[in-house]
Formats: C-alpha cells, sequence, structure tokens
C-alpha cells in the first residue's frame, strides 16, 4: 500500500463524517465516501464538541473501527485525537488496534486540546496555551514512541509509560503516520520537526472574513515553510481544513472548486472537507456533495476516480 506523504503533487480531499448518528444512518456516509473517491474520511474525537455537546454523540475509535469493516481502500483518520482525555499507553493500543482492522489505511491527526468541554467534563485543573503546548509534545513524544518500540519508557510532566508492549505493532512500517494540528509558532516548529505532516484550521475567529481567514492561512503556511526549513526535511503533508473558514466549502461547486484552488496555491497537499449538515456547522445540502464528487473531484485530484 502506498504511503500517505507519496504523491503529494494533487492535491487530495478528505471528509469528516461527525460522529453523531447511529450507526445505521452512518454506515451509509462511510461507504460513501469511498465510492465517490474521497482519498480520506475522518470523525471528530470528542468526548462532545461546542454547540452539539447537547445532542448525541459517539466515541471515534470504534465509529473508525466500524468504518474500516465497511470500506477497502479510502484512508481513515481522527480529526484530531487530544491529550485532554487520552493517555498515550491505552490509545497507543487502540492505534494499532484500529491500523490492523484497516489493514494499513489509519491515519492520526493529533492536536493540542482546546478548553471546552473535553477539558472541563473530567474535573482537572484548566491549563494556560503554555502547558496544553508541553502536554501536547510530551503526549506526541510518548505515542510515537510506543508505536515504534516494544517495551517502552517513558517519564514525563504529564504521562509515565514502564515498559509498555505494542506487539504486534501498526501494519504500517515503522507506524501509522501522524498529522500534527499546530498554528502557534512553537507547536509549528514541533510539528516541521516531528509530524508526517501538518494540519491547520487557519485560526478562525468570531467575525472574521472569508479573506481575513486566508490571509491567516497564508501566514502560517509561510510560517510552516520557514519551519521546515530550518529542519533540513523534505516537503510533508500539509493539510487545511477549508470549513473553518466563514463559508462552507460545500455550499456550492464553484465555493469548493475556489477554496481547493486558493489551498493548492499555498502549497497544502491536503483538503479537507465536512459531510453537509441539516443545521450548523457546516449546513448544506447532500446534492452539492453528489455533484461534486461526480464532476469536480476526479479533477481536483488529477486522476480518474477508477484509478
Amino acid at each position: 500500500m502506498a504511503c500517505f506523504t507519496d504523491s503529494v503533487n494533487d492535491v487530495r480531499v478528505g471528509i469528516v463524517i461527525l460522529p453523531e448518528d447511529r450507526w445505521w444512518a452512518a454506515e451509509p456516509k462511510w461507504r460513501a465516501a469511498e465510492e465517490y473517491g474521497f482519498d480520506h474520511a475522518w470523525t471528530y474525537d470528542h468526548l462532545g464538541w461546542r454547540s452539539l455537546v447537547d445532542g448525541p454523540w459517539f466515541s471515534a475509535v470504534p465509529t473508525l473501527a466500524a468504518a474500516a469493516m465497511v470500506t477497502t481502500t479510502i484512508r481513515l483518520g481522527t480529526f484530531v485525537a487530544s491529550p485532554n482525555f487520552r493517555h498515550p499507553v491505552p490509545f497507543a493500543r487502540e492505534v494499532i488496534t484500529l491500523d490492523d482492522l484497516a489493514d494499513g489505511r489509519l491515519v492520526l491527526g493529533i492536536g493540542a486540546g482546546g478548553r471546552g468541554y473535553d477539558a472541563s467534563v473530567l474535573g482537572g485543573a484548566e491549563l494556560s496555551a503554555g502547558q496544553r503546548a508541553d502536554r501536547y509534545i510530551e503526549f506526541v513524544e510518548a505515542l510515537d514512541g510506543l508505536l515504534r518500540t516494544d517495551g517502552y519508557d517513558h517519564s514525563g510532566t504529564y504521562y509515565t509509560a514502564n515498559g509498555a508492549r505494542n506487539l504486534p505493532g501498526c501494519v504500517q512500517k515503522p507506524r501509522s503516520p501522524l498529522l500534527l494540528a499546530a498554528d502557534g509558532p512553537r507547536t509549528i516548529a514541533f510539528a516541521a520537526r516531528t509530524g508526517d505532516g501538518w494540519i491547520t484550521t487557519g485560526r478562525p475567529e468570531e467575525g472574521q472574513t472569508q479573506d481575513e481567514w486566508w490571509s491567516r492561512v497564508r501566514e502560517l503556511s509561510s510560517r510552516f515553510d520557514d519551519a521546515l526549513a530550518e529542519t533540513g526535511r523534505e516537503q510533508v503533508v500539509r493539510c487545511l481544513s477549508l470549513d473553518a473558514a466563514p463559508v462552507f466549502s460545500l455550499s456550492s461547486t464553484e465555493a469548493f472548486a475556489e477554496a481547493v484552488g486558493r489551498a493548492e496555491e499555498l502549497g497544502f497537499t491536503d483538503v479537507v472537507v465536512h459531510w453537509p449538515r441539516s443545521g450548523t456547522p457546516y449546513q448544506g445540502k447532500e446534492s452539492v456533495l453528489e455533484e461534486i464528487a461526480a464532476d469536480l473531484l476526479p479533477r481536483v485530484q488529477g486522476r480518474d476516480q477508477t484509478n
């Protein structure tokens, strides 16, 4: 199976399916994501999320396990896992299991974790932005070691592992790809130095215009360019969440084409959109998704869907 970091000359398009539907309703979406020709499909990894915290919500890991059973080629991932409610030792076991169930199709998006429901529901002390960055870096470094090394030891500020076993390891070698979400200077430098890829939302703000959001994306992309150059590494995956913008990317075929084009101009190898919902956020029509899949998606990716 080709590595996720191969063929970065064409823009790959992924789709996020929120874990809010019972499986009888969610399963057709995961099947369709593959049939439509998306390169990767993701779900949010939260205990509850923003305005949807009062509604139905399911866990990411079993959702991805179920998705692995009804798909065969599309890559599957977390968008994004965070340390807010995870410890790297049990999570490493879940990662190894998911990668096995998906036959080497798992991609791990990982972030620092915010201040919302995920951070407060367990009753822990609120962390500063600097502390969240410290914890994030330690979480990723520990998880990387756990996935690569059997009998791994780690002793840090936030996590401990004593001879943690990892057999049989991931199907992908040396481990499943880690795409690191980062928007601040320190975490961008860490992502450039450590990650198999970088994820950004462009740091959206309330009241921000579409042009202002794209200006911020350009600024962050330039910062990542500089950070990557300092490491001496070659190009890595660069993934932009298009729907962090004020305008929903699937509001029309024109909006989708424009957004992907602008992302490509800024050097992004991958973009991610969201399955349209009947209400906010990501409110849209599935007919637009179907039209994009049938017409624009193959051309955006520079290949025929049957390949």
